[in-house]
């Protein structure tokens, strides 16, 4: 019984650094695709652009951590290893995503992003990011 719960508490610490990891590493990229800080977008200038852009990153993500730890059937390595592989893959399909969206659309989308009015254009981006999390996690079972 401590056996399988020390197992449980050291495959819940391992996702959750990958996941934290991964997850600040999606703030770099939308950071490097958007102009300006993206810190001082979402906390200083409280755009709502910027913040969803990033939740939806985030989420993915987490969509993608979820699916990872689901299809390892509870081989720990096997769990870790996908978890890091798949969701850089995903962090990568999403910032492809950003820039072929943008380059398809009229305007920069970085700027759109950037912009204190709150902007639809924003919310397409978001929905893919949140799908393209969706599709990898499945890709996983």
């Amino acid at each position: 019984m401590f056996e399988e719960f020390g197992g449980a508490v050291l495959g819940a610490l391992a996702y959750s650094a990958i996941g934290i990891v991964l997850m600040v590493i999606g703030f770099f990229i939308v950071d490097w695709l958007t102009p300006g800080k993206l810190g001082e977008l979402i906390w200083t200038h409280r755009n709502r652009n910027a913040a969803l852009l990033l939740a939806s990153n985030t989420l993915g993500v987490g969509l993608i951590v979820v699916g990872a730890i689901w299809a390892s059937r509870g081989d720990l390595l096997e769990g870790i290893v996908s978890t890091l592989v798949f969701g850089l893959i995903g962090l990568a399909a999403m910032a492809v995503a950003f820039i072929v969206l943008d380059l398809l659309t009229p305007g920069r989308l970085g700027d759109i992003v950037a912009s204190g009015e709150l902007q639809p254009a924003v919310w397409v981006n978001s929905a893919m990011h949140l799908s393209l999390g969706g599709v990898i996690a499945m890709a996983l079972s």
